[in-house]
């Protein structure tokens, strides 16, 4: 009996995949932990930096602000993703096909357009509040603070809930509901008693994914906070203050939000397993006509619903054609300045950059994402269970304490890359490479392996089988995910903030350097050309696979 090669390429793989991710992933989150509980200059243990911590109000109360805006933001995000999503399925809708592609490009744009788009709207000088104001005699000073955080967050994550339970309300066997129906049950016991209950894991992780998002935003707070301070906001402050200096308290700040953010992710996953179902659509739910006022109020609310989520994005493709004076107060005037400005007064590094660096990460994401769902699913091995878990890592690490870690980590020699493209490809693998890995793994789930043992039967090797069987198959999910990694890529900002140099610029540090500047004309015209690639990138993907949602 020949002795089976251990030098193949799926192990050669697994060993190469595992060692990256000990050494982009692993050993930063290790040097935060150390810096945070070793003197920098003695070397001696102590737990001084997390004491001064919980010992002053002013920082602990940052984790309860946190968990305020999230537990609130989440909470509004499923009461109107949920209902969304259910009237859809349930109610003929005209243009409905059409709202549910405007609600995924409401979710596409990153959370801090829209804290920008509704400073336009809601800030002190924003339309809506000189309207109120000089309508009704008001001194309506704008939507900064908490309020303004959590209108924010939760237009920008009801989209996540929709998207997530339309997939399940796909698989709902209507029979069920029907016979709830037949036993005198009104719309609200078969929604509280029937549906809600079998969707619950859907809802738990759709939850889940708006929490992490949320707790870990960095761009909202800091835009329109003013004083309301929250985890990632102060994180990026300490290391800033403290960069040259003595480090410690940063990274004891980074390694608490970490715990906080893992804790959660276990505690969610534990939840899940125990609501878990196993359901098949023999009778799928199917839209039904209305008439009468039940019609006009559902096609009222979801059409409001749908037009306050896109909002932010009109706001700021609107706003990028109005002429400004000084860069801050828009004239009324219909102008190309903002484009003149950012595209022929100065370099257009910031653009090139963004795309050149996203092009990179996402080649790297779907090459690393195909092997390590092929890995994870088809060579299961204590190995590959490890790559599995830690594939998940970047999802429940926020984007500030990466971009500390890595700067702790690559900031000295040997490897010195601090600054460079280098390390911003990197940032952008880790954080938005979970997408692509789970909805790649889901697809090659479904494909069954006696496929492959066919083609190994027929003559083929198991490496041909793999590249010219099984990678095409699995095209569908690899897209699907590469495209939320792709579009969250164009975005990114909580780790590019700490991360760039002049260099290395995107779209989106230029976006919130313009804003913090008072530069508005400026922040809008870059935030339409993101906004708009985003879109575009979408159309494209549907008009590829010939969707017209995408599957999370």
């Amino acid at each position: 009996m020949m002795k089976k090669n251990k030098f193949n390429l799926w192990n050669i793989s697994s060993v190469i995949i595992l060692l990256l991710m000990l050494v982009f992933i692993i050993y930063p989150l290790f040097l935060i932990l150390g810096k945070g509980i070793f003197n920098s200059e003695t070397g001696a243990f102590t737990l001084s930096h997390f004491i001064h911590f919980f010992e002053r109000k002013f920082y602990y109360i940052t984790i309860l602000n946190s968990f305020k805006v999230t537990i609130v933001s989440t909470i509004l995000a499923v009461m109107i993703g949920l209902p969304l999503a259910y009237m859809l399925r349930k109610i003929r809708i005209f243009g409905s096909k059409f709202i549910q592609i405007i609600v995924i490009v409401s979710y596409i744009s990153p959370p801090f357009i829209g804290a920008y788009a509704w400073i336009q709207l809601l800030g002190r000088s924003g339309v809506i509040t000189k309207f109120i104001n000089d309508t009704f005699q008001l001194n309506f000073d704008g939507i900064y603070g908490f309020a303004g955080i959590v209108l924010v967050l939760t237009l920008q994550s009801f989209p996540l809930v929709f998207i997530y339970i339309m997939g399940a309300l796909k698989n709902l066997d209507n029979s069920l509901v029907e016979a709830a129906e037949s036993l005198g049950y009104s719309n609200f016991q078969r929604m509280t008693k029937i549906i809600i209950p079998l969707i619950m894991p859907t809802i738990l992780a759709s939850s889940l994914l708006v929490f992490m998002r949320v707790i870990a935003d960095f761009g909202t707070p800091m835009l329109i906070g003013e004083g309301y301070r929250t985890m990632p906001v102060l994180i990026y402050q300490q290391f800033l203050s403290e960069v040259g200096g003595d480090a410690g308290f940063a990274a004891a700040i980074a390694t608490i939000f970490v715990i906080i953010t893992v804790t959660l992710f276990l505690l969610q996953r534990i939840l899940s397993r125990q609501y878990s179902y196993s359901m098949s659509a023999l009778k799928p739910m199917q839209a039904e006509s209305l008439s009468g006022t039940k019609n006009i109020l559902s096609h009222i609310a979801v059409y409001f619903i749908t037009f306050i989520g896109i909002l932010p994005q009109l706001v700021v493709i609107f706003t990028s054609f109005l002429e400004t004076a000084g860069g801050q107060v828009y004239t009324g005037r219909l102008s190309l300045e903002n484009y003149k400005n950012i595209l022929f007064d100065r370099d257009l590094n910031a653009i090139i950059n963004t795309y050149k660096m996203g092009l990179y990460a996402i080649i790297i994401i779907i090459i690393i994402g195909i092997f390590i769902s092929y890995l994870t699913v088809r060579k299961r091995n204590l190995m590959n269970s490890v790559i599995d878990t830690l594939s998940m890592f970047p999802f429940v690490i926020p984007g500030s304490v990466l971009g500390i870690a890595l700067v702790f980590a690559f900031s000295d020699e040997p490897i010195f890359i601090t600054g460079t493209v280098l390390i911003m490809v990197i940032a952008f693998v880790i954080r938005r490479m979970p997408y692509t890995i789970r909805s790649s793994t889901a697809i090659i789930s479904q494909i069954s392996p006696s496929i492959e043992e066919a083609a190994i039967s027929l003559g083929a090797s198991e490496t041909k089988t793999f590249y010219r069987i099984i990678v095409p198959m699995m095209l569908p999910g690899v897209l699907a995910g590469a495209i939320m990694s792709w579009v969250t890529i164009l975005g990114e900002l909580s780790a590019s903030i700490i991360l760039y140099s002049t260099e290395t610029q995107t779209l989106a540090v230029s976006i919130y350097t313009e804003v913090i500047r008072g530069n508005f004309g400026n922040a809008s015209a870059y935030s339409a050309i993101l906004t708009v690639t985003s879109i575009l990138s979408l159309l494209i993907f549907f008009k590829l696979t010939g969707k017209k949602e995408v599957d999370l």
